[in-house]
């Protein structure tokens, strides 16, 4: 198998130590650096003359970079990669220059349906605070709707269901398989309306929820986000969050900035529930079989 003549990590990456370890085996040079880069500069600089470069979900690597760093051959994403749209890396410049990007999905979805069940639980039976409905109440006939029903809600759902919840969705096409077990497909608005609780499980950048959408929501109900970016335009959602109703976010990236934390109606644990030390284990392992998968082509 060839080795990559320099690998660079130009950010840390979350891999296990033995992943670390590994990586040895697949270039001859290796250079790691230990904070996030702020700017394409400082990006491109830390390229430098590498063919292989791996990055977290927490820097870009946009075409003025790549542009900059002509030896360039691959490009490993120790993050998901569900689409050029919504990647921290320039995909379309990338294939059109002849350098594979490679990302990894469906590593920490079990951490992200814990957290939602356990905040749920909490908010439903009042543990901690005072119960959503007045008294204690289980999930069980709860109205749960999902905008995206990937991997993450896709088990969000199923657990949800394990526990009595009356679920319908959204995604860009109906699912054969959600229709087997009886889950409801309904475009945003009537989803919106017909809901006691929605969880957003959406792409990075990808927005359903605008100003009709929270009209129909309404009144006393509970939003969920759980993607990497706000799901919905900040003036409605506002407007909505000012009544009594609750959001509750994993990451700050997910509510839409620090600006929001303090707000009466809004749950943020300003952690990412996904990355768990199991996650890191299935992430890693991921990772080098994609540096694997490349170098034996």
């Amino acid at each position: 198998m060839d080795k990559f003549r320099k690998l660079v990590a130009i950010e840390p990456l979350g891999l296990t130590p033995e992943a670390v370890g590994r990586l040895g085996d697949y270039a001859e040079k290796l250079v790691f650096f230990d904070d996030i880069p702020q700017d394409d500069r400082t990006v491109a600089d830390r390229i430098g003359d590498a063919d292989a470069v791996l990055l977290s979900h927490t820097s870009r690597i946009t075409d003025r970079a790549m542009a900059a760093c002509p030896e360039i051959r691959y490009i490993g994403m120790c993050c998901s990669l569900y689409s050029p749209e919504s990647a921290n890396v320039d995909i379309i410049y990338a294939r059109n220059h002849g350098i594979e990007v490679s990302g990894i999905r469906d590593y920490g979805d079990e951490g992200v349906v814990e957290y939602a069940v356990s905040e749920l639980v909490r908010c439903l039976h009042g543990f901690g605070q005072e119960p959503w409905y007045g008294v204690p109440r289980e999930i069980t006939g709860l109205r749960a709707g999902f905008l995206g029903l990937g991997k993450s809600g896709g088990m969000i759902a199923d657990a949800l269901r394990f526990f009595g919840a009356e679920i319908s969705y959204f995604s860009r096409s109906e699912k054969a398989l959600a229709a087997a077990k009886g889950y409801r497909y309904l475009q945003p608005g009537d989803l919106m309306e017909a809901n006691d609780v929605v969880f957003c499980c959406l792409n990075r950048n990808t927005v359903l929820l605008h100003e009709d959408e929270f009209r129909r929501f309404g009144n006393h109900r509970i939003l969920f986000n759980t993607g990497l970016s706000p799901a919905w335009d900040e003036e409605p959602f506002l407007g909505w969050l000012e009544n009594d109703n609750l959001c509750f976010c994993d990451t700050v990236m997910a509510l839409g900035g620090e600006k929001f934390l303090n707000h009466p109606h809004v749950r943020c644990m300003q952690v990412s529930s996904g990355r768990t030390a199991q996650s890191f284990e299935r992430m890693s392992g991921k990772v080098l079989d994609n540096l694997v998968r490349f170098l034996h082509k």
